[in-house]
């Protein structure tokens, strides 16, 4: 079974985010999609895997993976592409077989093939591709055994090395630096702009005890959407300049080619407070006015200091990798072993049913006379000395069989 085992991997890394994107199947029509292409290309179990920037297909045939299963593959899948899609599609395909998927996987798990080296939560979306697609009737024995030795890898990985410690994402190292100064999860904090970053990082916030926010964008129903998220309030971007509430941290991240915060607003969002503030720019260029740096008692964090502490971090993770590798490569070991012991019992499970059938034969038709002469004590001493004698050939005897053939 094992090199039945194949793998179509979409990532950064030979093709563009947007185009990963057209991969994606709505999940109220994965079920029938899935199964319509498991029938149609005959494969034995199936595994689809989607996440923001990666595309993966694991299943199980006895077919090769050339160029034209690769065109029947998704035209199949995706019968609204055109010919140029699905062949595009078809070439630009990473294919991994054997026990080479079987690694492909351990890595993407363990995330060294992520874009964001050491970022965790791959783990959990492979483990919920693996049960979708179970609960979807797609898997079988063999795609289960591999997400089991996945899964333990890559809890080990994580444990045993350093690759996940240091953040190096904009989003989880503006909180790391939050958590460093104190602020107190009843901080008042207003959110300039509703794009994809202050979403993820408001929503990171609320996850981890802050409360109290107030979200402002151009657009005022993507400022309400957020704001209903979180549980705080949601005003049109003009409302900035006579907002009168007060704040203690601001997150600000617009597409403006113009400060946003002028000196004039800052001033009327202070309110007349003067404790230190906390600005976290995440903007290019900046929202916030350089002249308030400069006069104002504020900590301001810029997406430029942020990223050089990303690009700092990243070379701490980079050096684990070496360690991860090594992690993997006693995994794959241990595969090899644990696949040979369970294709030996697959071949084996059929004996303890023989073994009865031959019993049955034995009562019902060969002694079936000579059985029905003895009288009711000696045929339970029989059925007793049978039972133990069937008992321990399905256990002694197999053991033996079962060490002869991995020694094979």
């Amino acid at each position: 079974m094992l090199n039945n085992f194949h793998s179509i991997a979409f990532t950064h890394r030979n093709l563009d985010v947007s185009d990963i994107g057209k991969l994606h199947i709505e999940e109220a029509k994965q079920q029938e999609r899935l199964l319509a292409l498991k029938e149609e290309l005959h494969l034995d179990e199936l595994m689809f895997l989607s996440t923001c920037n990666r595309v993966e297909f694991l299943f199980c045939t006895t077919e090769t993976t050339n160029f034209d299963f690769l065109v029947q593959f998704f035209h199949t899948l995706y019968p609204d592409f055109t010919t140029e899609t699905v062949h595009l599609f078809a070439e630009k395909s990473a294919v991994f077989v054997g026990i080479e998927a079987v690694e492909h996987l351990l890595c993407v798990a363990s995330s060294i093939d992520s874009m964001v080296i050491g970022e965790r939560e791959i783990i959990t979306q492979v483990r919920n591709a693996f049960e979708q697609s179970k609960k979807m009737g797609l898997t079988g024995d063999f795609i289960r055994l591999v997400l089991r030795q996945t899964i333990e890898t890559a809890k080990k990985v994580y444990t045993e090395t350093s690759i996940a410690t240091k953040p190096v994402s904009v989003v989880s190292l503006a909180y790391h630096r939050l958590r460093d100064m104190n602020i107190p999860m009843s901080a008042r904090i207003l959110i300039i702009g509703a794009g994809t970053t202050n979403t993820n990082m408001g929503r990171f916030l609320r996850k981890h005890g802050f409360k109290n926010f107030v979200v402002f964008n151009r657009t005022l129903s993507k400022a309400e959407s957020l704001a209903k998220d979180l549980k705080g309030n949601a005003y049109p971007l003009t409302d900035l300049a006579t907002y009168s509430d007060g704040f203690d941290v601001i997150i600000t991240c617009t597409g403006s080619d113009t400060h946003i915060i002028t000196p004039e607003i800052y001033s009327q969002l202070l309110q007349g407070e003067k404790d230190r503030k906390v600005v976290i720019d995440i903007a290019l260029p900046q929202d916030l006015h350089p002249s308030i740096v400069e006069h104002e008692v504020v900590t301001h964090i810029s997406v430029e200091a942020l990223q050089k502490i990303s690009n700092a971090n990243l070379k701490e993770r980079s050096k684990e990798i070496q360690h991860v590798e090594e992690i993997i490569n006693e995994a794959i070991f241990e595969f090899k072993h644990i696949h040979k012991i369970r294709s030996v019992e697959l071949a084996m499970r059929e004996v303890p049913q023989k073994v009865k059938e031959i019993r049955e034969t034995a009562v019902n038709e060969v002694f079936k006379n000579e059985y029905e002469l003895l009288d009711d004590n000696s045929r339970e001493i029989l059925d007793k000395i049978i039972g133990y004698m069937e008992k321990k050939y399905m256990s002694g005897p197999m053991i033996l069989a079962k060490e002869i053939l991995l020694k094979k």
